[in-house]
Protein backbone atom coordinates (compact mmCIF):
# COMPACT_ATOMS: atom_id res chain seq x y z
CA UNK A 1 0.00 0.00 0.00
CA UNK A 2 1.43 3.39 -0.98
CA UNK A 3 1.72 6.25 1.50
CA UNK A 4 -1.10 8.36 0.05
CA UNK A 5 -3.67 5.55 0.23
CA UNK A 6 -2.40 4.62 3.69
CA UNK A 7 -2.83 8.16 5.03
CA UNK A 8 -6.22 8.76 3.39
CA UNK A 9 -7.48 5.60 5.07
CA UNK A 10 -5.97 6.75 8.35
CA UNK A 11 -7.94 10.03 8.29
CA UNK A 12 -11.18 8.16 7.74
CA UNK A 13 -10.39 5.72 10.54
CA UNK A 14 -9.65 8.57 12.96
CA UNK A 15 -12.92 10.36 12.18
CA UNK A 16 -14.97 7.15 12.52
CA UNK A 17 -13.47 6.16 15.89
CA UNK A 18 -14.44 8.60 18.66
CA UNK A 19 -14.32 5.99 21.48
CA UNK A 20 -12.56 2.64 22.14
CA UNK A 21 -15.88 0.94 21.42
CA UNK A 22 -16.04 2.47 17.94
CA UNK A 23 -12.33 1.77 17.39
CA UNK A 24 -12.91 -1.92 18.13
CA UNK A 25 -16.06 -2.08 16.00
CA UNK A 26 -14.25 -0.52 13.03
CA UNK A 27 -11.27 -2.85 13.33
CA UNK A 28 -13.58 -5.87 13.58
CA UNK A 29 -15.22 -4.80 10.32
CA UNK A 30 -11.80 -4.46 8.69
CA UNK A 31 -10.80 -7.94 9.86
CA UNK A 32 -14.06 -9.40 8.54
CA UNK A 33 -13.40 -7.82 5.14
CA UNK A 34 -9.84 -9.24 5.18
CA UNK A 35 -11.09 -12.80 5.72
CA UNK A 36 -10.59 -13.16 9.47
CA UNK A 37 -13.03 -15.49 11.22
CA UNK A 38 -14.80 -14.15 14.33
CA UNK A 39 -14.39 -16.09 17.57
CA UNK A 40 -16.43 -15.79 20.76
CA UNK A 41 -14.76 -16.14 24.15
CA UNK A 42 -17.75 -17.96 25.68
CA UNK A 43 -17.80 -20.66 22.96
CA UNK A 44 -15.44 -23.57 22.30
CA UNK A 45 -12.78 -22.80 19.73
CA UNK A 46 -11.99 -25.23 16.89
CA UNK A 47 -9.00 -23.56 15.25
CA UNK A 48 -7.81 -24.77 11.86
CA UNK A 49 -4.30 -24.36 10.52
CA UNK A 50 -4.01 -21.82 7.71
CA UNK A 51 -6.90 -19.66 8.92
CA UNK A 52 -7.02 -16.14 10.36
CA UNK A 53 -9.13 -15.23 13.39
CA UNK A 54 -10.18 -12.32 15.59
CA UNK A 55 -11.89 -11.99 18.98
CA UNK A 56 -13.08 -9.04 21.07
CA UNK A 57 -13.46 -8.47 24.81
CA UNK A 58 -15.84 -5.96 26.40
CA UNK A 59 -16.34 -4.50 22.90
CA UNK A 60 -13.34 -2.24 23.53
CA UNK A 61 -10.34 -4.56 23.05
CA UNK A 62 -9.54 -6.81 20.12
CA UNK A 63 -7.06 -9.52 19.11
CA UNK A 64 -6.46 -10.74 15.55
CA UNK A 65 -4.07 -13.55 14.67
CA UNK A 66 -2.94 -15.85 11.91
CA UNK A 67 -2.76 -19.55 12.68
CA UNK A 68 -0.21 -21.23 10.43
CA UNK A 69 0.83 -23.96 12.95
CA UNK A 70 3.96 -24.48 10.83
CA UNK A 71 5.74 -21.52 12.43
CA UNK A 72 5.22 -20.65 16.09
CA UNK A 73 7.61 -17.70 16.13
CA UNK A 74 5.07 -14.91 16.32
CA UNK A 75 5.51 -11.23 15.65
CA UNK A 76 2.99 -9.62 18.02
CA UNK A 77 1.94 -5.98 17.79
CA UNK A 78 0.49 -4.36 20.91
CA UNK A 79 -1.43 -1.05 20.93
CA UNK A 80 -4.25 0.56 22.92
CA UNK A 81 -7.70 1.79 21.90
CA UNK A 82 -8.29 4.48 24.54
CA UNK A 83 -7.32 8.15 24.57
CA UNK A 84 -7.66 10.86 27.24
CA UNK A 85 -11.08 12.52 27.14
CA UNK A 86 -13.98 13.90 29.15
CA UNK A 87 -16.33 11.13 30.32
CA UNK A 88 -19.89 11.73 31.34
CA UNK A 89 -20.74 11.08 35.00
CA UNK A 90 -23.61 8.62 35.74
CA UNK A 91 -26.00 11.44 36.75
CA UNK A 92 -24.58 14.20 34.61
CA UNK A 93 -27.28 16.84 34.28
CA UNK A 94 -26.65 20.15 36.04
CA UNK A 95 -29.26 22.90 35.67
CA UNK A 96 -28.13 26.26 36.98
CA UNK A 97 -27.58 29.87 35.95
CA UNK A 98 -30.01 29.57 33.03
CA UNK A 99 -28.29 26.66 31.26
CA UNK A 100 -28.12 22.88 31.12
CA UNK A 101 -24.63 21.47 31.45
CA UNK A 102 -23.06 18.05 32.00
CA UNK A 103 -20.81 16.91 34.82
CA UNK A 104 -17.76 15.09 33.50
CA UNK A 105 -14.68 13.25 34.72
CA UNK A 106 -11.24 13.69 33.22
CA UNK A 107 -10.10 10.32 31.86
CA UNK A 108 -6.34 9.75 31.73
CA UNK A 109 -3.60 12.37 31.69
CA UNK A 110 -5.70 14.92 29.85
CA UNK A 111 -4.32 18.27 28.66
CA UNK A 112 -7.34 20.33 29.70
CA UNK A 113 -6.85 23.83 28.26
CA UNK A 114 -7.36 22.85 24.59
CA UNK A 115 -10.87 21.57 25.37
CA UNK A 116 -12.23 25.09 25.71
CA UNK A 117 -14.15 26.70 22.81
CA UNK A 118 -14.48 23.49 20.79
CA UNK A 119 -17.53 22.06 19.06
CA UNK A 120 -18.13 18.93 21.13
CA UNK A 121 -20.18 15.84 20.41
CA UNK A 122 -20.91 12.69 22.41
CA UNK A 123 -20.39 8.99 21.71
CA UNK A 124 -20.20 5.67 23.52
CA UNK A 125 -22.37 2.84 24.82
CA UNK A 126 -25.86 2.74 26.34
CA UNK A 127 -27.28 -0.26 28.23
CA UNK A 128 -31.06 -0.58 28.25
CA UNK A 129 -34.00 -2.94 28.79
CA UNK A 130 -35.77 -3.86 25.58
CA UNK A 131 -39.43 -4.75 24.94
CA UNK A 132 -38.72 -8.44 25.75
CA UNK A 133 -37.20 -7.62 29.15
CA UNK A 134 -33.68 -8.35 27.92
CA UNK A 135 -30.69 -6.16 28.69
CA UNK A 136 -29.09 -4.87 25.50
CA UNK A 137 -26.12 -2.67 24.64
CA UNK A 138 -25.90 -0.23 21.76
CA UNK A 139 -23.28 2.16 20.45
CA UNK A 140 -24.33 5.72 19.81
CA UNK A 141 -22.59 8.63 18.15
CA UNK A 142 -24.47 11.93 18.13
CA UNK A 143 -22.28 13.24 15.25
CA UNK A 144 -23.30 16.87 15.68
CA UNK A 145 -21.96 19.63 17.93
CA UNK A 146 -24.18 19.58 21.00
CA UNK A 147 -21.97 21.23 23.62
CA UNK A 148 -19.19 23.72 24.25
CA UNK A 149 -16.93 24.70 27.15
CA UNK A 150 -16.59 28.48 26.76
CA UNK A 151 -13.47 30.19 28.02
CA UNK A 152 -13.73 32.85 30.66
CA UNK A 153 -13.16 36.25 29.03
CA UNK A 154 -9.79 37.82 29.72
CA UNK A 155 -11.59 40.87 31.13
CA UNK A 156 -12.75 38.62 33.99
CA UNK A 157 -9.41 36.88 34.45
CA UNK A 158 -6.44 39.18 33.97
CA UNK A 159 -4.04 36.34 34.85
CA UNK A 160 -5.30 34.03 32.11
CA UNK A 161 -2.13 34.36 30.01
CA UNK A 162 0.18 34.08 33.00
CA UNK A 163 -0.93 31.38 35.39
CA UNK A 164 -4.17 29.85 34.22
CA UNK A 165 -5.28 26.69 36.02
CA UNK A 166 -8.28 24.50 35.33
CA UNK A 167 -10.46 22.99 38.05
CA UNK A 168 -11.62 19.55 36.89
CA UNK A 169 -14.86 19.72 38.87
CA UNK A 170 -16.10 23.22 38.09
CA UNK A 171 -14.35 24.64 35.02
CA UNK A 172 -14.84 22.02 32.30
CA UNK A 173 -18.56 21.26 32.37
CA UNK A 174 -19.81 21.22 28.74
CA UNK A 175 -22.85 23.48 28.24
CA UNK A 176 -25.69 22.03 26.14
CA UNK A 177 -28.68 24.32 26.18
CA UNK A 178 -30.66 27.17 27.67
CA UNK A 179 -33.76 24.92 27.59
CA UNK A 180 -34.11 23.74 31.17
CA UNK A 181 -36.84 21.25 30.20
CA UNK A 182 -34.06 18.92 28.99
CA UNK A 183 -34.40 15.30 30.19
CA UNK A 184 -31.34 13.08 29.91
CA UNK A 185 -33.14 9.71 29.51
CA UNK A 186 -35.31 11.17 26.75
CA UNK A 187 -32.15 12.36 25.01
CA UNK A 188 -30.61 8.86 25.20
CA UNK A 189 -33.85 7.22 24.01
CA UNK A 190 -33.90 9.60 21.06
CA UNK A 191 -30.32 8.64 20.21
CA UNK A 192 -31.20 4.94 20.38
CA UNK A 193 -34.21 5.55 18.15
CA UNK A 194 -31.95 7.28 15.64
CA UNK A 195 -30.03 3.99 15.51
CA UNK A 196 -33.21 2.03 14.76
CA UNK A 197 -33.81 0.85 18.33
CA UNK A 198 -37.49 1.10 19.31
CA UNK A 199 -39.54 0.27 22.42
CA UNK A 200 -36.87 0.92 25.02
CA UNK A 201 -38.39 0.20 28.42
CA UNK A 202 -35.66 1.60 30.61
CA UNK A 203 -32.20 3.13 30.31
CA UNK A 204 -29.91 1.40 32.79
CA UNK A 205 -26.40 2.77 32.33
CA UNK A 206 -24.07 4.50 29.92
CA UNK A 207 -20.40 4.94 29.06
CA UNK A 208 -20.26 8.18 27.07
CA UNK A 209 -17.40 10.49 26.17
CA UNK A 210 -17.17 13.93 24.59
CA UNK A 211 -15.05 14.41 21.49
CA UNK A 212 -14.07 17.25 19.18
CA UNK A 213 -16.08 17.51 15.96
CA UNK A 214 -13.14 18.87 13.95
CA UNK A 215 -12.10 16.32 11.33
CA UNK A 216 -8.65 14.81 10.98
CA UNK A 217 -6.67 16.62 8.29
CA UNK A 218 -3.35 17.22 6.63
CA UNK A 219 -1.52 20.36 7.80
CA UNK A 220 1.61 22.04 6.47
CA UNK A 221 2.90 23.53 3.24
CA UNK A 222 3.48 20.07 1.79
CA UNK A 223 0.99 18.18 3.94
CA UNK A 224 3.86 17.55 6.34
CA UNK A 225 1.61 16.75 9.29
CA UNK A 226 -1.52 14.88 10.27
CA UNK A 227 -3.64 16.73 12.84
CA UNK A 228 -6.38 14.91 14.73
CA UNK A 229 -7.79 13.88 18.05
CA UNK A 230 -6.77 10.47 19.40
CA UNK A 231 -3.55 10.06 17.40
CA UNK A 232 -2.35 8.50 20.66
CA UNK A 233 -2.89 5.68 20.05
CA UNK A 234 -5.06 5.25 16.95
CA UNK A 235 -1.99 5.82 14.77
CA UNK A 236 -0.61 2.55 16.10
CA UNK A 237 -4.00 0.79 16.02
CA UNK A 238 -4.47 1.61 12.35
CA UNK A 239 -0.88 0.71 11.45
CA UNK A 240 -0.96 -2.60 13.32
CA UNK A 241 -4.38 -3.48 11.89
CA UNK A 242 -3.25 -2.90 8.31
CA UNK A 243 -0.01 -4.78 8.95
CA UNK A 244 -1.70 -8.03 9.95
CA UNK A 245 -4.29 -7.62 7.19
CA UNK A 246 -1.43 -7.33 4.67
CA UNK A 247 0.43 -10.55 5.53
CA UNK A 248 -0.49 -14.02 4.34
CA UNK A 249 -1.89 -16.62 6.73
CA UNK A 250 1.35 -18.61 6.68
CA UNK A 251 3.19 -15.84 8.57
CA UNK A 252 2.77 -16.05 12.35
CA UNK A 253 1.47 -12.63 13.41
CA UNK A 254 -0.81 -11.39 16.17
CA UNK A 255 -2.28 -7.94 16.79
CA UNK A 256 -3.81 -6.77 20.06
CA UNK A 257 -5.41 -3.42 20.86
CA UNK A 258 -6.27 -3.10 24.56
CA UNK A 259 -8.43 -0.62 26.42
CA UNK A 260 -7.55 1.42 29.55
CA UNK A 261 -3.83 1.99 28.89
CA UNK A 262 -4.24 5.65 29.75
CA UNK A 263 -5.38 4.75 33.28
CA UNK A 264 -2.96 1.93 34.06
CA UNK A 265 -4.24 -1.09 32.05
CA UNK A 266 -5.54 -2.89 35.17
CA UNK A 267 -8.95 -4.02 33.92
CA UNK A 268 -10.67 -6.98 32.33
CA UNK A 269 -10.00 -5.50 28.88
CA UNK A 270 -6.66 -3.84 29.66
CA UNK A 271 -3.16 -5.12 28.95
CA UNK A 272 -2.80 -5.95 32.64
CA UNK A 273 -5.75 -8.33 32.33
CA UNK A 274 -5.89 -11.87 31.00
CA UNK A 275 -7.17 -11.29 27.45
CA UNK A 276 -3.94 -11.96 25.56
CA UNK A 277 -2.79 -14.75 27.85
CA UNK A 278 -6.17 -16.50 27.61
CA UNK A 279 -6.13 -16.24 23.83
CA UNK A 280 -2.59 -17.60 23.50
CA UNK A 281 -3.42 -20.57 25.77
CA UNK A 282 -6.35 -21.42 23.51
CA UNK A 283 -4.11 -21.19 20.46
CA UNK A 284 -1.47 -23.41 22.11
CA UNK A 285 -3.11 -25.72 24.64
CA UNK A 286 0.05 -27.80 25.07
CA UNK A 287 2.07 -26.05 27.79
CA UNK A 288 5.48 -26.92 26.35
CA UNK A 289 4.43 -25.64 22.94
CA UNK A 290 2.98 -22.51 24.57
CA UNK A 291 6.23 -21.67 26.37
CA UNK A 292 8.34 -22.41 23.29
CA UNK A 293 6.14 -20.06 21.28
CA UNK A 294 6.47 -17.24 23.81
CA UNK A 295 10.23 -17.55 24.15
CA UNK A 296 10.77 -17.55 20.39
CA UNK A 297 8.34 -14.70 19.63
CA UNK A 298 8.67 -10.91 19.66
CA UNK A 299 6.24 -8.30 20.99
CA UNK A 300 6.31 -4.83 19.42
CA UNK A 301 4.60 -2.41 21.79
CA UNK A 302 3.60 0.52 19.56
CA UNK A 303 2.65 3.76 21.30
CA UNK A 304 3.31 7.39 20.43
CA UNK A 305 6.64 9.04 21.30
CA UNK A 306 7.39 12.65 22.24
CA UNK A 307 8.94 14.48 19.27
CA UNK A 308 11.24 17.35 20.15
CA UNK A 309 9.14 20.50 20.29
CA UNK A 310 10.96 23.27 18.39
CA UNK A 311 9.68 25.89 20.84
CA UNK A 312 10.71 23.88 23.92
CA UNK A 313 13.91 22.01 22.97
CA UNK A 314 15.20 22.02 26.55
CA UNK A 315 12.53 19.46 27.46
CA UNK A 316 14.52 16.77 25.61
CA UNK A 317 17.86 15.03 25.95
CA UNK A 318 19.71 16.48 22.96
CA UNK A 319 21.13 13.06 21.93
CA UNK A 320 17.74 11.33 22.11
CA UNK A 321 15.33 13.90 20.69
CA UNK A 322 13.18 12.46 17.86
CA UNK A 323 12.05 14.62 14.96
CA UNK A 324 8.75 14.37 13.13
CA UNK A 325 9.01 12.69 9.70
CA UNK A 326 12.45 11.29 10.49
CA UNK A 327 11.36 7.75 11.24
CA UNK A 328 9.97 5.39 13.87
CA UNK A 329 11.25 5.94 17.43
CA UNK A 330 12.79 3.20 19.58
CA UNK A 331 12.02 3.97 23.23
CA UNK A 332 14.50 3.07 25.98
CA UNK A 333 14.40 3.51 29.75
CA UNK A 334 16.92 2.17 32.27
CA UNK A 335 14.17 1.71 34.90
CA UNK A 336 12.06 -0.51 32.61
CA UNK A 337 9.31 1.98 31.94
CA UNK A 338 9.90 0.75 28.40
CA UNK A 339 10.69 -2.91 27.69
CA UNK A 340 13.24 -2.48 24.89
CA UNK A 341 16.47 -4.47 25.20
CA UNK A 342 19.60 -4.71 23.09
CA UNK A 343 18.32 -8.01 21.69
CA UNK A 344 14.91 -6.73 20.61
CA UNK A 345 16.31 -3.41 19.39
CA UNK A 346 18.79 -5.24 17.16
CA UNK A 347 16.05 -7.31 15.51
CA UNK A 348 13.97 -4.22 14.82
CA UNK A 349 16.95 -2.22 13.52
CA UNK A 350 18.01 -5.06 11.24
CA UNK A 351 14.61 -5.16 9.54
CA UNK A 352 14.44 -1.38 9.19
CA UNK A 353 17.93 -1.27 7.65
CA UNK A 354 17.05 -3.97 5.14
CA UNK A 355 14.02 -1.92 4.06
CA UNK A 356 15.89 1.40 4.03
CA UNK A 357 13.61 2.86 6.73
CA UNK A 358 15.08 5.44 9.17
CA UNK A 359 14.94 4.97 12.95
CA UNK A 360 15.37 7.29 15.93
CA UNK A 361 15.91 6.79 19.67
CA UNK A 362 14.12 8.37 22.59
CA UNK A 363 15.31 8.50 26.19
CA UNK A 364 13.63 10.96 28.51
CA UNK A 365 15.76 13.52 30.31
CA UNK A 366 17.27 12.02 33.46
CA UNK A 367 15.75 14.82 35.54
CA UNK A 368 12.20 14.24 34.26
CA UNK A 369 9.62 11.53 34.80
CA UNK A 370 8.96 8.92 32.13
CA UNK A 371 5.57 7.62 31.08
CA UNK A 372 5.04 3.92 30.50
CA UNK A 373 3.30 1.70 27.96
CA UNK A 374 1.78 -1.75 27.63
CA UNK A 375 5.28 -3.07 26.78
CA UNK A 376 6.59 -3.75 30.30
CA UNK A 377 3.17 -5.02 31.42
CA UNK A 378 2.97 -7.56 28.60
CA UNK A 379 6.61 -8.58 28.90
CA UNK A 380 6.24 -9.25 32.63
CA UNK A 381 2.92 -11.09 32.34
CA UNK A 382 3.88 -13.37 29.44
CA UNK A 383 7.66 -13.56 29.53
CA UNK A 384 7.92 -12.45 25.90
CA UNK A 385 10.84 -10.40 24.55
CA UNK A 386 9.50 -6.92 23.84
CA UNK A 387 10.49 -3.68 22.17
CA UNK A 388 8.75 -0.34 22.72
CA UNK A 389 8.49 1.84 19.64
CA UNK A 390 6.39 4.85 18.73
CA UNK A 391 5.57 7.52 16.20
CA UNK A 392 6.90 11.02 17.01
CA UNK A 393 4.09 13.32 18.13
CA UNK A 394 3.49 16.87 19.33
CA UNK A 395 0.76 17.96 21.77
CA UNK A 396 0.28 14.45 23.11
CA UNK A 397 -2.92 14.13 25.19
CA UNK A 398 -4.32 17.35 23.75
CA UNK A 399 -7.76 17.42 22.13
CA UNK A 400 -5.87 17.75 18.83
CA UNK A 401 -2.47 16.11 18.39
CA UNK A 402 0.06 16.39 15.57
CA UNK A 403 2.20 13.72 13.89
CA UNK A 404 4.15 13.37 10.67
CA UNK A 405 2.61 12.20 7.41
CA UNK A 406 5.60 9.90 6.70
CA UNK A 407 6.17 8.04 9.95
CA UNK A 408 3.15 5.75 10.31
CA UNK A 409 3.61 4.38 6.79
CA UNK A 410 7.26 3.70 7.62
CA UNK A 411 6.23 1.70 10.70
CA UNK A 412 3.75 -0.24 8.57
CA UNK A 413 6.53 -1.33 6.22
CA UNK A 414 8.78 -2.39 9.10
CA UNK A 415 6.06 -4.39 10.84
CA UNK A 416 5.10 -6.29 7.69
CA UNK A 417 8.76 -7.16 7.09
CA UNK A 418 9.66 -8.05 10.68
CA UNK A 419 10.58 -11.63 11.63
CA UNK A 420 10.56 -12.95 15.18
Amino acid sequence: MNKQDFNEGLLGFLDASPTPLHVTQNMAMMFENAGFIKLNEVEKWELQAGQKYYVTRSDSSIIAFTYPKTDNRYVMIGTHTDSPNLKLKPNPVIKEHGVVKFGVESYGGLLLNPWFDRDLSLAGRVSYLDAENKIQNALINVQKPIAVIPSLAIHLDDKANKERTVNKQTDICPILSTNEDFEFDEFLAWQLEANGIQNVQKIYAHELSFYDMQKASFVGLRNDFIASARLDNLLSCYTGMLSICSVTADKAMLFIASDHEEVGSESVSGAGGSFLENTLHRMFDDYEEYIQMLRSSLMVSADNAHAIHPNYPAKHDANHAPHINKGVVIKVNANQRYASSATTISKFMNTAAALGEPLQHFVTRSDMGCGSTIGPITAARLGIDTIDVGLPTWAMHSIRELAGSDDAHSLYKILTGLQA
